[in-house]
């Protein structure tokens, strides 16, 4: 039986520089929790997360906790990685244990006693540091990832065709690390594409589209896109019009995300141009804009009139053909007389 790893999928709350808008909670299922270790005498910390900024070649250290909420002993295998957006939907996730970092994952520095197991009785925590070295070469802005737990446990099987597969669950603390020099915020909106689902006769009931898109950032920092949709039919006709808004998630550098904007109310007959423009609020200058246009047309309906006009016209011609036919005189026969 082969044993796969769950990627816990995360809703990042901001850049490591800004505040957060909204309360942030630290990593936790419910079962066990990782965050940063709170303060000597507090049972929780005022961190739900790692925010740090360092000069490349300088080591920052900190310190990683453990609950376990459940009334059993747990044991989980301690390690650090990178994050990524999930390529459809963008929610942010870390690499599995069998993935090997490529960036921040592999500047932390674990203890010892935590490059096997670490084991946390029932109800009960484990604290252990952690160390930052920033490499020589890092570049500048923005490297984001996490410190995991992945529960040693197997907790559920999957068939996948003829092989199971075991899973186990982890859940990670997440860590942002900013080097400092230049900041190029960068965002691209690409691919839009529309697909339509019209109804067999036109306007008996809506007929509905999905609007896709990408979202690109190429920049060097972390950003929280606000996209604006619309689209506007023959001669300037304004036919969606959906206000900037946030997509409560965050972008990390270098990363690219497929999103959908499902429209209920699509246009059944009409020429249509679709624009989305993606912005953020920390970067006032930063835009992108891509656009993409469609013919709305009730294929399925004109498909039944060109029929039946096609069937009208060929029994028109029919009728001519044969009433012309009926008319015509009858050949007249000479009849020679006997001698």
């Amino acid at each position: 039986m082969r044993t796969r790893t769950l990627l816990l999928g995360l809703l990042l709350g901001l850049t490591a520089l800004l505040l957060p808008a909204l309360p942030a909670t630290a990593a936790d299922n419910g079962t066990w929790g990782v965050f940063p270790t709170p303060a000597a005498g507090a049972a929780m910390t005022d961190r739900a997360y790692f925010f740090h900024q360092g000069e490349a070649g300088t080591t920052i250290s900190d310190s990683a906790t453990i609950v376990n909420s459940s009334d059993k002993e747990l044991t989980f295998q301690i390690f650090a990685t990178d994050a990524v957006n999930t390529p459809v939907g963008g929610g942010f996730a870390l690499l599995p244990v069998e993935t090997k970092p490529k960036d921040l994952g592999t500047w932390v520095a674990l203890p010892p006693e935590t490059r096997a197991t670490v084991t946390v009785p029932p109800k009960g925590r484990k604290d252990f540091p952690f160390s930052v070295k920033v490499p020589a070469d890092a570049t500048p802005g923005d490297h984001v990832g996490g410190i995991v737990a992945l529960n040693t446990a197997v907790e559920g099987i999957q068939q996948e065709g003829k092989v199971q597969v075991g899973v186990k669950r982890q859940v990670g603390a997440r860590l942002y690390f900013r080097v400092p020099g230049p900041v190029t915020p960068g965002l691209s909106v690409e691919d839009v594409k529309v697909s339509r689902a019209a109804p067999l006769l036109p306007w008996v009931k809506d007929a509905r589209a999905k609007i896709t898109y990408s979202l690109v950032n190429r920049g060097n920092v972390v950003v929280e896109p606000k996209v604006k949709v619309s689209a506007e039919g023959l001669f300037g006709r304004r036919v969606l019009d959906r206000p900037a808004r946030e997509l409560r998630l965050v972008l990390l550098p270098g990363q690219r995300i497929e999103l959908t904007e499902d429209w209920a109310d699509a246009p059944q007959s009409d020429w249509v141009d679709v624009d989305i423009t993606a912005s953020a609020s920390a970067y006032p200058g930063l835009s992108s804009s891509s656009a993409t246009e469609f013919l709305a047309v009730p294929w399925p309906a004109l498909g039944v009139l060109l029929v039946l006009a096609g069937a009208a016209i060929a029994a028109r011609v029919l009728r001519r053909r044969r009433h012309a036919s009926s008319e015509q005189p009858e050949p007249a026969t000479d009849l020679a007389e006997a001698c």
